[in-house]
């Protein structure tokens, strides 16, 4: 598994250029084949079924997870949520957590790309409301620790963070713990 990014995306189309070099760099491939979209619209490749990709983009950031088996990913950049999207978004014990950490709109960038990146490895997408969605999480009032891997029944989870911005792989195997990051695609 791979997972690729990007800090200078101009328009979302350019995410498709991480999965071109992914593509080529992790899987040898000179060309994609057609892409198509599974019934709640994530794209898969159909002639190649054991080749599973995901993409994500917000602002001028793009990821793009390569894996042999489902993957989902997801970036966020930081921003003020309104209020009724935590109440909708969040579990009780999520809300609680964020509670301790002082309502960082961080750690709910975190929380969220947790939620979508597990959402979209199965490739139905986020539950209405997304509170009936349960992102693992660290122990009380701790922050989210890049690198550590995260673990719900079968799945793995890692969390990518910087300045400005969070993001999370959701996957059948262990995440890589660095994103290999491209410029000027």
């Amino acid at each position: 598994m791979v997972v690729y990014g990007t800090r200078s995306l101009e328009r979302k189309e350019q995410a498709y250029e991480l999965l071109r070099l992914g593509a080529a760099e992790f899987w040898g491939m000179e060309e994609l084949p057609p892409l198509e979209r599974g019934e709640r619209g994530k794209p898969w490749m159909p002639q190649l079924p054991n080749r599973h990709f995901n993409l994500s983009h917000s602002g001028t950031l793009a990821l793009c997870a390569l894996s042999a088996q489902p993957v989902g990913v997801d970036i966020q950049v930081v921003r003020v949520w309104r209020d009724s999207l935590l109440e909708r978004s969040c579990t009780t014990r999520e809300r609680a957590w964020l509670r301790e950490r002082g309502d960082r709109p961080e750690d709910f960038a975190q929380l969220w790309a947790l939620k979508e990146s597990m959402g979209k490895q199965n490739g139905y997408g986020l539950p209405y409301p997304p509170s009936r969605l349960e992102t693992p999480l660290p122990p009380s009032g701790e922050p989210f620790r890049p690198g550590e891997v995260y673990t719900v029944g079968p799945l793995y989870l890692s969390v990518y963070q910087e300045e400005g911005w969070r993001g999370a792989v959701c996957a059948m195997e262990t995440p890589p713990v660095e994103i290999r990051w491209v410029d000027g695609l």
